[in-house]
């Protein structure tokens, strides 16, 4: 007789739903969630403030209890269950750290309230020290440490316990750009080398696109869409994914046949091009488009164009430039083009002409 089959999922939201309040005050911080999370997984809830990605990680964090629906832990409903029975553990924004201990003293005070022997407490604070190179630093006190040495301390701190999954709330929203740039590339790092599953909430795309496995993109109480970096950036399903993450230009066009995941649409009389279709959306009539700034490729406006306008501004980023356009229809669209490969750019007020790329165009739910 075969074993048992190993739960795939190291957490597995079911139709879980959060209501604050009751009667006419009652508020849904969560409305009916479902989402399955990988063992050794960097899975990202992103989304803008009060779209309910904290409230999900404190349910599985077991800080509070869904009023609807089932938190399940290797198959295991642990919905119920307090903090300290989970084998789950947080970074907050606030490291919370013991000011008047050493590193070590941090690192090894929350496996002591767990019964753990001296022996044991050691050998596991030595081997986090180790994994955040902080060991040069394990007896100084965490108030002459900087926000970076500080923030590996609180990591160090909640991976000592080997838990089955760790949860990042916006643990690295002090930090200035440079040092959360590295701090990014740290994190990755560590989820690769414990095999532990990450959770991490942020409402920066940037940080999500840079770290994570897959990303759901959260609204409302609601996640809108899951999938991996590129599949959420390349192929947002809803205008508000298409919105939040990265820069987008939208336009209005007529559906003028579907079939295959392709329709091709009209954004004039004289123009059609193909656009992708959203799984399981079967789009008619008139519908938005987002096309991202670097597929609207800058051309001259007496050449096969799919738009034309006049050039309002250019602005130069370093890495690359915008180009500005304001579209003879009475929209605006914007051209990212790297500066390693720019040519002569057109000048403010120049007449210019805008070729989408083949491909580039995606139909969006609005």
């Amino acid at each position: 007789m075969s074993g048992p089959v190993k739960e795939e999922f190291a957490i597995d939201v079911r139709n879980v739903s959060k209501i604050y309040g009751s009667g006419d005050s009652a508020f849904k911080a969560l409305d009916d969630i479902a989402v399955a999370i990988r063992e050794n997984e960097f899975f990202t809830l992103l989304g803008p403030s009060g779209c309910g990605k904290t409230t999900l990680l404190r349910l599985i964090a077991g800080f509070s209890y869904p009023s609807t629906g089932e938190i399940r832990l290797h198959g295991r409903d642990i919905a119920t269950l307090p903090p300290h029975r989970r084998p789950v553990n947080t970074v907050f924004q606030n490291y919370a750290l013991f000011p008047h201990m050493t590193v070590s003293e941090n690192i090894g005070f929350g496996l002591k309230m767990l019964g753990w022997r001296k022996a044991e407490i050691r050998d596991s604070v030595e081997k986090v020290l180790r994994l955040v190179k902080l060991d040069a630093l394990k007896h100084r006190r965490t108030a002459q440490l900087s926000g970076g040495q500080q923030q590996r301390v609180a990591l160090a701190r909640a991976l000592a316990p080997q838990p089955k999954v760790l949860l990042l709330d916006e643990p690295l929203s002090a930090l200035d750009f440079k040092l959360r740039k590295d701090m990014q590339i740290e994190l990755k790092r560590l989820q690769h080398e414990t095999g532990i599953t990450f959770i991490f909430v942020t409402h920066d795309q940037e940080e999500a696109l840079t770290m994570a496995d897959r990303i759901a993109v959260m609204s409302a109480g609601r996640i809108l869409q899951i999938g991996a970096p590129r599949e959420i950036y390349d192929r947002p399903a809803e205008r508000f994914v298409a919105d939040f993450i990265g820069e987008s230009n939208f336009l209005t066009a007529r559906v003028l046949s579907c079939a295959g995941g392709t329709a091709e649409v009209a954004l004039s009389e004289e123009t059609r091009i193909p656009a992708r279709v959203a799984e399981g959306f079967e789009p008619a009539g008139q519908v938005s488009l987002v096309v991202r700034p670097e597929h609207a490729e800058l051309v001259d406006a007496h050449a096969d164009a799919h738009l034309t306008g006049r050039l309002e501004d250019v602005v130069y980023f370093g890495t690359d430039t915008h180009f500005h356009v304001a579209l003879n229809q009475g929209r605006f669209i914007v051209r990212r083009q790297n500066n390693r490969s720019a040519g002569d750019a057109p000048q403010r007020g120049a007449a210019v002409g805008i070729r989408i790329d083949d491909g580039a165009a995606q139909i969006l739910k609005d």
